[in-house]
């Protein structure tokens, strides 16, 4: 029983960092719906042919998908840690099983099975 509160201590001490350094779990679809506004918004101004807004929505268009792809290299290493985890745990506590479910092995006994002949006296 100890074993497995260790094994879920230790597996929230590291899990809560990985986490912690996660996206938001919207962060992927809301970046792609910044891609898709941004390049609407390109087509917006080559129709009225304004050159500097298009040159602008050119440069955040480009963050915005510099952005997606982190988010979305971020989205799959969390996936990856957490099924790690829940690989590890389902690991432990099958060990854990395991464990309950064996006897303990009986101590060997401290002194020899045939008792020691007597000294001899003089």
């Amino acid at each position: 029983m100890k074993l497995k509160a260790l094994a879920f201590a230790t597996l929230m001490a590291f899990g809560g960092a990985a986490f912690a350094q996660a996206p938001a779990a919207g962060a992927v679809a809301t970046d792609k719906a910044a891609v898709k506004t941004d390049k609407q918004q390109i087509k917006a101004d080559k129709k009225t042919d304004d050159k500097t807004a298009v040159a602008a929505d050119k440069a955040k268009l480009k963050a915005d998908k510099a952005q997606l792809k982190q988010d979305k290299a971020k989205a799959k290493a969390e996936k990856k840690a957490a099924a790690k985890e829940a690989k590890m745990a389902k690991a432990t506590a099958a060990k854990d099983a395991k464990m309950e479910k064996e006897p303990a092995t009986p101590a060997a006994a401290a002194t020899p099975a045939t008792p020691a002949t007597p000294a001899k006296k003089y």
